[in-house]
């Protein structure tokens, strides 16, 4: 079963940013699917429901970023 979360993403200002944090979210495990929108400065995660949004939250954080 697959989830979808939607996380604010603040911090992004270019395609190097889209990239850092669609590299972050896509190595978790358990994550499906990432599409990640400079302009709307938002991440959609399609994942199995073993992965937190706690979770999300933190690889964004750890790619630089920081994520609601």
């Amino acid at each position: 079963m697959s989830v979808k979360t939607v996380l604010d993403v603040e911090g992004m200002s270019c395609p190097h940013c889209v990239a850092a944090v669609t590299d972050a979210l896509s190595a978790l495990p358990g994550v499906e699917k990432v599409k990640v929108s400079l302009e709307k400065g938002e991440a959609k995660v399609k994942h199995g429901v073993e992965v937190s949004v706690e979770t999300l939250k933190n690889a964004v954080a750890e790619a630089g970023f920081s994520a609601r």
